[in-house]
């Protein structure tokens, strides 16, 4: 087996993909699944502490569901990593953003059976709250194992940070200024489509976001083209 290589522009076009499926999760869960984050956990917790503490609107139910998930996923992504250890940034990711699209679009089909598009039920919105939960949790443990600079994928604080804290303002060289703009420009379209897209249902943003996941496989299969 091959070691880790550094990644390539392909590769992180593949993880900007996967930035902009979780805005489309994001939009997902906290507007039509109940104010619950399923990509966030730091979110996530903070609604779970809410909703522990009376705050109306909120339920732990559907917080510790998804914490419970993410971190059903993330344990799958952490054996995942064992596993292929020795195979490339490309490869790993390739397989991950694969088992990310079909994980969507299941959820996709399972709200086509429940007939969610005009009205989520309990069971329902469980449902997908376990399924794109574990999705993120998968994915995020595999990119966390990648360490790409600025391009977590979720989580865009020290991204934000890091744009102001190493920019010419505070002194600094602005390092990686256009990956880390592009994480947050991709998230944000994400997020905004995914807003938009809830206007024809929860179906359209799942498919969405299966089908970005599955581009995002894509470019991370050419990646692992480019560096045989």
């Amino acid at each position: 087996m091959k070691p880790a290589v550094p990644n390539t522009g392909t590769l992180t076009i593949s993880l900007l993909g996967l930035t902009f499926t979780t805005g489309l999760i994001d939009a997902i869960s906290i507007i039509a699944l109940g104010r619950v984050f399923t990509a966030n956990m730091t979110g996530n917790i903070v609604f779970l502490a809410f909703a522990i503490a009376g705050v109306p609107g909120l339920s732990a139910g559907r917080s510790v569901a998804s914490l419970l998930a993410f971190m059903a996923g993330a344990v799958c992504g952490g054996l995942f990593n064992v596993r292929h250890s020795g195979r490339t940034q490309a490869r790993l990711l390739k397989n991950a953003s694969f088992i990310e699209a079909v994980l969507l679009l299941a959820a996709a089909i399972f709200a086509i059976i429940t007939g969610s598009k005009t009205e989520i039920t309990t069971t329902a919105t469980y449902g997908l709250i376990v399924i794109t939960a574990l999705a993120m949790g998968l994915r995020n443990a595999v990119v966390r194992k990648l360490a790409v600079p600025d391009v977590t994928t979720t989580v865009l604080t020290l991204t934000v940070t890091g744009i102001a804290s190493d920019s010419s303002l505070a002194g600094g060289a602005n390092p990686r200024w256009k990956t880390r703009l592009a994480s947050i420009v991709t998230m944000f379209a994400g997020a905004a489509t995914g807003a938009l897209l809830l206007r024809y249902g929860v179906v359209a943003p799942l498919a969405a976001s299966s089908f970005v996941a599955a581009l995002a496989y894509m470019a991370a299969r050419r990646s692992e083209r480019v560096t045989h």
